[in-house]
């Protein structure tokens, strides 16, 4: 895995990843536009790791944390380049960023039909805890 490279991602990356999720993610979000990315990277610049081979994004995850729990988010890489280690490169640097700040435990949100996903975050060490139902309600700006 010498040759993949993980960093963080800049404002020139946007539409790149919003594409890279609409190619390589299940399903997407409401904050799925430039303005929500650009609105985590500014708030948050070290919160969406990109993995590159060969100057070629390959995965991306969302790495939140706000003092308290650390989210993981977004995990995706491109179908061409599964089951070569990104996602758990990923997770690993992912992991090693809420060590660093500090944070105990991490909340994964997964699909709950991405069946492929789920074996990939149970090879990771990540335990599904069914006793919790996330409540969502999106927020409009007024």
């Amino acid at each position: 895995m010498s040759d993949l490279h993980i960093r963080c991602t800049t404002p020139s990356d946007i539409d790149t990843v919003l594409q890279f999720w609409r190619d390589a993610a299940e399903g997407t979000s409401i904050s799925d536009d430039h303005d929500g990315v650009a609105r985590l990277i500014t708030t948050d610049p070290e919160a969406l790791l990109l993995a590159e081979r060969d100057g070629i994004l390959t995965g991306t995850v969302i790495a939140g944390f706000d003092g308290w729990r650390c989210s993981a988010y977004r995990l995706a890489v491109h179908p061409d380049h599964r089951r070569q280690g990104i996602a758990t490169a990923l997770l690993e640097a992912a992991e090693q960023r809420f060590i660093t700040l500090g944070g105990r435990r991490v909340d994964a949100m997964v699909l709950e039909a991405n069946e492929r996903a789920h074996h990939t975050w149970v090879a990771a060490g990540y335990q599904r805890e069914d006793h919790w139902r996330r409540w969502v309600k999106p927020l409009t700006q007024s």
